[in-house]
């Protein structure tokens, strides 16, 4: 029997490890499973309800690690994380994506000798100012199994010198959770439909350091924001950090017209998304379930880690500046406008990853 630990440190990664634990469950007796959650997101609204909405157990542990600056919560996870693996000596570990905690695992486990498997491996932006391209860059670096979800991760990891028996291309496990949930989601939708009295509508979330601690640039986007507004109203369920600099700038959002909510549970956010006349983001994820639901996606930065969203799917890179994002935005509320007919995601993106994942576990020495 294979132990295989998870970790999971912030929202996106709950999507990712839920379905693999599943579909890990089915192999009997092959597996013996742990879930450790570093507490990287700890608020309720960011954290507890994705445990309850996407039917993870309850964590064997938390190291309820908090906020800080990267060095700090890279260092905690780091501190906290090593007796976990001295005490329970499991034979993989799994990270999830490109957070601190993945990386602070990863390098724990590495200097311990204890194989690695990395999920969403090989995705690059080429832009070494994000905190989360060293993560993805340096985990893949020490992995033992990298995990991809495209191929052009894969071509970026040969690149690299990674060996080939080293990438398995599984697929996309973030698509695994929405398949299961989007029958449940969009159960909510009458109720939320109501609510809001909303039939169009744009979806916005904003959370990006280089969009929301620029203070000129968050004032250019909240200026974007109220121009639509007038044309069409906005969904926008607010992360905690977006709310407070705007507060602190003393910027405006139109309150009749811009519904600011607090942060959505994965049920209600998919409910939202999957009918909105388009989303403007700067979220790695919201990018590829938009690419999977067919939805018109504005990126608000300068390049993706998730090319494909672009070539295969959706999604189109937007500057920051407000004459840019109106006309964006109002190119897709045109009603000339015509989605692609005919439309399907990148391969693999099929509701299957996990089980792929599962098997390349299972197969592993």
């Amino acid at each position: 029997m294979k132990r295989i630990l998870f970790v999971v440190g912030a929202r996106p990664n709950f999507m990712k490890i839920a379905p693999i634990m599943e579909a890990m469950s089915r192999y009997a007796n092959a597996f013996e499973q742990l879930l450790v959650h570093t507490g990287q997101h700890y608020d309720a609204n960011m954290s507890q309800v994705f445990f309850d909405e996407l039917g993870l157990p309850k964590p064997d542990l938390n190291l309820q690690v908090g906020s800080g600056s990267h060095a700090q919560q890279t260092a905690q996870v780091m501190q906290r994380f090593e007796p976990v693996l001295l005490e329970y000596k499991p034979d993989w570990i799994v990270v999830p994506g490109d957070v601190n905690s993945t990386l602070a695992c990863a390098l724990v486990a590495s200097k311990l000798g204890i194989k690695i498997a990395h999920v969403e491996a090989g995705l690059r932006s080429f832009d070494r100012t994000m905190p989360e391209e060293i993560n993805r860059v340096l985990t893949d670096q020490i992995s033992d199994m990298l995990l991809t979800p495209s191929e052009d991760a894969n071509a970026n990891l040969r690149h690299e010198g990674i060996p080939q028996e080293r990438i398995h291309f599984v697929g996309n496990v973030m698509i695994d959770t929405l398949v299961r949930l989007l029958p449940k989601a969009a159960e909510r939708w009458p109720t939320l439909a109501h609510y809001y009295g909303l039939d169009r509508f744009v979806l916005v979330t904003l959370h990006r350091p280089s969009n929301v601690d620029r203070t000129d640039t968050l004032a250019e986007i909240v200026h974007a924001l109220n121009t639509i507004a007038a044309e069409i109203p906005i969904i926008f369920p607010i992360h905690p950090r977006t709310r407070k600099r705007i507060d602190s700038l003393g910027l405006t959002l139109d309150q009749q017209r811009i519904y600011l909510l607090e942060p959505l549970s994965y049920l209600d956010f998919l409910a939202v998304q999957a009918h909105a006349q388009l989303v403007l983001t700067d979220s790695g994820g919201v990018q590829e379930e938009t690419t999977y639901l067919g939805i018109p996606c504005l990126t608000i930065r300068a390049n993706t880690e998730r090319p494909v969203t672009i070539t295969q799917g959706t999604n189109i890179l937007v500057n920051h500046n407000t004459g840019a994002l109106v006309t964006a935005i109002e190119h897709f509320l045109d009603p000339t406008f015509r989605r692609q007919n005919n439309y399907q995601p990148p391969r693999y993106w099929d509701g299957t990853a996990a089980e792929r994942i599962a098997a390349s576990l299972y197969n592993s020495r």
